[in-house]
């Protein structure tokens, strides 16, 4: 209960966010992922999987507070404070998160864990399709509101660029961070972690 009080806690927080810079930003930003399909997506996994994603995300959140921003002496200190107390909460929660997915891994046959990989290659799968489509969204606004032209060269970098930005805080950092791979080849056989390799492949290339 308390976990669940802290993620709306954390929800609400960056709508207030997202609403003060709403404030000062040019008009026709869009963020286009619905949240109902997101969790309809989700809710349609094996546990085992969920539960992985899960710490996964927990596990990238907090790289991404140690390389861009803890150390950013230009940032806002108001931003910088949010995602420090953020960073703490999802520390403990990350801690959480693995006891539970252990838990779960432990009552999987193998025939279930087999399939439980499966959902969770899909999983990582429909994060990266929402991040093709945000970030291409992203870059439009960009284009619209830059106050430049760009020739077809420069688009096709930026959207390049953008991306790949998307994919390593989103995806990369999380599935190449020790603690994880740890995790995850603690439960799972050489084949099946070949196999998310091989799906991961073009995402973290």
């Amino acid at each position: 209960m308390r976990f669940t009080d802290e993620e709306l806690k954390h929800q609400e927080l960056f709508r207030r966010i997202e609403k003060m810079m709403g404030a000062g930003m040019p008009a026709g930003y869009r963020f286009l992922p619905q949240p109902n399909d997101v969790a309809n997506a989700v809710l349609g996994k094996s546990t085992w999987a969920v539960l992985g994603l899960t710490c996964h995300i927990e596990l990238f959140t907090q790289a991404h507070y140690r390389q861009s921003i803890e150390s950013d002496s230009e940032l806002s200190e108001l931003w910088k404070d949010v995602f420090l107390f953020h960073w703490k909460e999802e520390s403990q929660h990350a801690i959480m998160d693995e006891l539970e997915w252990r838990r779960e891994d432990a009552k999987l046959t193998p025939v279930e864990r087999e399939r439980a990989v499966t959902d969770l290659i899909e999983l990582v799968a429909a994060v990266d399709g929402i991040l093709q489509v945000q970030s291409a969204a992203d870059i439009d606004y960009f284009l619209s509101v830059a106050g430049r032209t760009f020739d077809s060269a420069q688009v096709a970098k930026l959207r390049d660029t953008m991306l790949r930005a998307y994919r390593w805080q989103y995806v990369t950092s999380g599935v190449q961070d020790e603690r994880f791979l740890k995790i995850l080849t603690g439960m799972i056989s050489e084949a099946q972690m070949q196999r998310i390799g091989a799906a991961l492949g073009p995402i973290v290339a």
